[in-house]
């Protein structure tokens, strides 16, 4: 196991050099960059904007610039500066990335706590009245966007005042106690969470009830039960535990979805996390803060991958990667 670890890690260089590279090169063949605007204004003479294109490296190929920044990162584990922050790359993505983080880490716990024991009572209790409410559940998740679900809550937001319309916090979040800081924090978390997590939630469910009914009808499960376990422990400690195992190699899969759905929830909810930072980046041209931000979600996702990989084997002692 570590030496397969390990190798996963080093296979990460070349696939993150790889996304790298044509990021940087659909960057150049967008027309324009980040001073382009700045120099439509009359009132910048045309020297400062020159000097701040060589300040910015701006006025050489792009081949040159992307080798010496990917140079950086690789001994200096510097990702630039960016142009709109006249800051560190690396320190506006992280105080980004936690937000994004706790986001996915949320919606993580609303899809898999509540499809696991849905996807089991439909598949125990199956054709019932559990069964039939929990598949119109399901199917309504898996059909409703994202961006209409987030903009229905919203609304649902304004009307009730029972939750916040975007954002984060609440402006006097500064004089709140410790614990008030946690709590409003969490209140502006329960919507978006929400959003992120019922679509995969709905997926999930589905795939539960369809892996337990086909397990249900295996013969060792048949055998548990002739010898007069209680059901219960049929279900849980038989049944379950193999049905579970495609689920988790789902993992990663579910990390990839959070995060690239969280790039809609957190622009429509004003949630001020790495997806709305890449937006904003985006729009201004902001060359090595989108080239970060691309880095960042790509390494996510490749680790939960790895992660789902490595929960796999731990699940299913059958899976070695010997």
């Amino acid at each position: 196991m570590k030496s397969y670890i390990l190798r996963r890690l080093l296979n990460l260089i070349p696939l993150l050099i790889g996304i790298s590279f044509l990021t940087f090169l659909l960057m150049e063949l967008a027309p324009g960059d980040f001073l382009t605007t700045i120099a439509q204004n009359d009132a910048i003479p045309p020297e400062l904007i020159e000097s701040m294109r060589a300040r910015f490296g701006l006025d050489k190929p792009w081949p040159e610039r992307y080798l010496l920044w990917l140079r950086n990162i690789l001994f200096q584990f510097d990702f630039g500066e960016s142009f709109s922050y006249r800051q560190p790359v690396f320190t506006v993505i992280s105080g980004r990335l936690g937000n994004t983080l706790l986001l996915a880490l949320a919606a993580s716990l609303i899809t898999w706590l509540l499809a696991i024991p849905l996807g089991v009572l439909s598949a125990v209790r199956q054709y019932t009245k559990w069964d039939k409410v929990a598949s119109l559940f399901s199917f309504v998740g898996l059909s409703i966007p994202e961006v209409f679900f987030s903009l229905l809550l919203l609304f649902f937001a304004a009307k009730t005042g029972w939750f916040p319309t975007g954002g984060m916090r609440d402006l006097d979040w500064d004089y709140y106690s410790t614990g008030g800081k946690i709590l409003d924090i969490l209140h502006h978390l329960v919507l978006p969470a929400i959003v992120l997590g019922t679509i995969p939630m709905a997926s999930r469910m589905r795939q539960m009830r369809a892996n337990l009914l086909d397990v249900l009808r295996v013969e060792y499960v048949t055998t548990a039960r002739a010898k007069g376990l209680d059901e219960r422990t049929v279900i849980w400690k038989h049944a379950v535990r193999n049905a579970i195992n495609p689920l988790i190699t789902l993992f990663g899969f579910t990390l990839a979805s959070l995060l690239s759905g969280s790039f809609i929830v957190e622009i429509i909810m004003a949630w001020p996390g790495l997806g709305s930072l890449t937006l904003e980046a985006l729009r201004r041209q902001d060359l090595y803060l989108v080239m970060g931000s691309v880095l960042m979600a790509s390494t996510m996702l490749v680790i939960g991958n790895l992660v789902a990989d490595i929960l796999l084997a731990i699940a299913d002692p059958r899976i070695r990667y010997d």
